[in-house]
C-alpha cells in the first residue's frame, strides 16, 4: 500500500469520529463536600487529627484543585473538623484561587519563609502538641524529612488509610465519567483498526490514536502502547521503531482522561491471518479474562480473583506462578483518577471486593520471544452485581465486536 493511500485511510477513519463529551458533567461541588465529610468521619474513627494532601491526585480528589507538585510546597490540610486549608506560595494565590472548586481557607508563605515551619505552627495552633498527622502517600520524602525535624515520626501516619478508603469506592458520577472515557477510547480502537496498513510505523499509529482521542473530545491520549509481531511479547513496549508487516500480530493499549478520570483498553489481533498458535493463545487470554470476571463477588478478596486466573492457567497447561509461558503479572488494577490505583487484583491483596470498586481485567498471556496477548477491559461492582464498562472481544477475528 502506498503512503498516500495510508494517509487517505487514516483521514477517513478520523472523519468518522465525532465529539462524545456532550452532556458529560464534571464532579460537582456538592460531591467534593461529601468527600471531605467522609474523610473526616474516617479520621475520627482512626484518631487522626489532620491529613496533609500534597499537590496532585489526592488534592484534586478532595478539593477539585488541579495543581502540579514542584519544589514549592503546595498542598492542603484537611482537619478532622472544620474547613480545608490551602498551603501555598503567596505569589500563586491568585492562580490557585481561580482553580479552586471547593472553597478553602489559605495559609500562605513567602519565598524567604519555610512552608514546613508555617505548616507545623498552624497545626500546633489548631491541635496543640501530640496531634496525629496523616501524610498523603505521594508526599516527597524531602517534605517528610523536613516535618520530622520538628514532629516525631511516631505521631505521623500514611494517609492511604483515608485516601484509598475514599477513592476506591466510586460514586455514580465517577462511574459515569469512567464509562464515558471508556466509550471514547473504544471508538478510537475501532478507528485505529480501520486505518492500519502495511508499512505503517508504530509511531504513526500512536500519532493517529492521539489525534483520534482529540476528535472524540479528550485532550489527546494519556498514554499509548503500539506493538507489532514479537514486540507484543513485551508487556509495556520496546525501545525501537516498528513497521507493520503482512500477517503481523498487533497489540494496542491506550487511554485518555475525561474530567480527571481515566480510560484504559487493550486489544490484540492479527493484521491479516493468525497462526494456529496465535489463535490458541488468544483464546487462552479470553478464557483467563472470563475466569477472572466470573470469580468477582462482593465480600471475596482481591487476591481470590487473581487466584482464579492461576487455577485456569493450570487447566490450560500454562505456568501458573507468574512464569512463562503464562501470565507474568497481576490480573488487574484499580482505576479512577489515577490510571493504576488501589486495590489490586493480585496475590496478597486481601482487600474485600465492595460496591463502587473498579478494576482492569488483563491477565496478559505471553508466549516468550514469539508474541503476547493482552485483552483489557474494565468492570465495576454494585449491589446488583458486576458489570463491564466495555464488552470483551468476541473472537480473534472480531476484536471490536463489529460482525
Amino acid at each position: 500500500m502506498t503512503h498516500g493511500v495510508g494517509i487517505a485511510r487514516a483521514e477517513e477513519a478520523l472523519s468518522a469520529l465525532e465529539d462524545m463529551t456532550e452532556g458529560v458533567q464534571p464532579i460537582a461541588l456538592e460531591e467534593y463536600q461529601q468527600r471531605v465529610t467522609k474523610a473526616q468521619k474516617l479520621m475520627r474513627e482512626q484518631g487522626i487529627s489532620a491529613m496533609y494532601l500534597n499537590a496532585g491526585t489526592n488534592l484534586e480528589y478532595f478539593t477539585g484543585l488541579k495543581w502540579y507538585p514542584s519544589e514549592r510546597l503546595v498542598g492542603a490540610i484537611l482537619p478532622v473538623e472544620g474547613n480545608v486549608t490551602l498551603i501555598a506560595p503567596a505569589f500563586e494565590v491568585g492562580s490557585l484561587t481561580q482553580a479552586m472548586v471547593l472553597p478553602m481557607d489559605t495559609l500562605l508563605w513567602d519565598e524567604h519563609e519555610s512552608p514546613y515551619e508555617g505548616l507545623l505552627d498552624f497545626l500546633t495552633e489548631q491541635f496543640s502538641e501530640g496531634y496525629k498527622l496523616a501524610l498523603d502517600e505521594s508526599t516527597p520524602y524531602s517534605v517528610v524529612a523536613k516535618l520530622e525535624e520538628r514532629k516525631p515520626a511516631k505521631t505521623m501516619c500514611d494517609a492511604k488509610v483515608i485516601t484509598a478508603a475514599c477513592r476506591m469506592h466510586k460514586s455514580p458520577a465517577e462511574l459515569a465519567l469512567i464509562q464515558a472515557a471508556m466509550d471514547m477510547t473504544m471508538a478510537v480502537h475501532r478507528a485505529t483498526g480501520a486505518m492500519l496498513h502495511e508499512g505503517v510505523t508504530a509511531s504513526e499509529v500512536r500519532a493517529f490514536i492521539n489525534e483520534a482521542h482529540r476528535k472524540v473530545g479528550a485532550s489527546g491520549s494519556f498514554f499509548c502502547i503500539v506493538l507489532f509481531g514479537k514486540g507484543t511479547s513485551y508487556p509495556h513496549g520496546v525501545n525501537y521503531e516498528q513497521k507493520l508487516g503482512k500477517d503481523d500480530w498487533v497489540l494496542i493499549d491506550t487511554g485518555c482522561k475525561l474530567h480527571g478520570y481515566h480510560s484504559d483498553i487493550t486489544r490484540t489481533y492479527p493484521f491479516g491471518n493468525a497462526t494456529e498458535e496465535q489463535r490458541a493463545f488468544w483464546q487462552y487470554e479470553r478464557d483467563l479474562q472470563q475466569a477472572a470476571f466470573d470469580a468477582v463477588h462482593i465480600g471475596k478478596t482481591c487476591e481470590s480473583v487473581d487466584d482464579a486466573v492461576r487455577v485456569k492457567l493450570n487447566e490450560l497447561g500454562l505456568k501458573a506462578d507468574y512464569q512463562l509461558p503464562g501470565v507474568p503479572h497481576r490480573t488487574g488494577h484499580g482505576i479512577g483518577m489515577d490510571l493504576h490505583e488501589w486495590p489490586y487484583l493480585v496475590g496478597g491483596d486481601k482487600t474485600k471486593l465492595a460496591p463502587g470498586m473498579c478494576f482492569s481485567n488483563e491477565p496478559m498471556v505471553i508466549n516468550p520471544e514469539k508474541f503476547g496477548v493482552r485483552l483489557e477491559d474494565h468492570f465495576y461492582m454494585s449491589e446488583e452485581g458486576v458489570f463491564w464498562f466495555t464488552e470483551p472481544s468476541r473472537s480473534v477475528d472480531d476484536p471490536f465486536n463489529l460482525l
